[in-house]
């Protein structure tokens, strides 16, 4: 997946412009998006903050890790059964 090249924090700044009074056209050729790309960043972001959209991105991370936490003792869980169930 490509990456963009603006932060989260420079996203929910062009939002609230738009959400200032802004027109998206202008709004788009002056930050060199195209519309489409301004109407994902609202469903995205829409109504967030910078705070919020921090709080989020931690929340995200904190899910990685249980994933990966849980991937591990599951597996570790079914090696133990295997090894079991070859002994009895």
């Amino acid at each position: 997946m490509k990456l963009s090249k603006f932060t989260e924090t420079q996203i929910v700044g062009v939002l609230k412009e738009a959400d200032a009074g802004a027109k998206v056209p202008e709004l788009c050729r002056k930050n060199g998006i195209s519309s489409a790309t301004y109407y994902k960043w609202k469903s995205r972001y829409g109504g967030m903050d910078a705070s919020e959209l921090k709080r989020v991105k931690e929340l995200e991370q904190q899910l990685s890790r249980m994933k990966h936490m849980y991937s591990d003792l599951a597996l570790e869980n079914r090696a133990l059964k295997d090894l079991i169930e070859k002994k009895l």
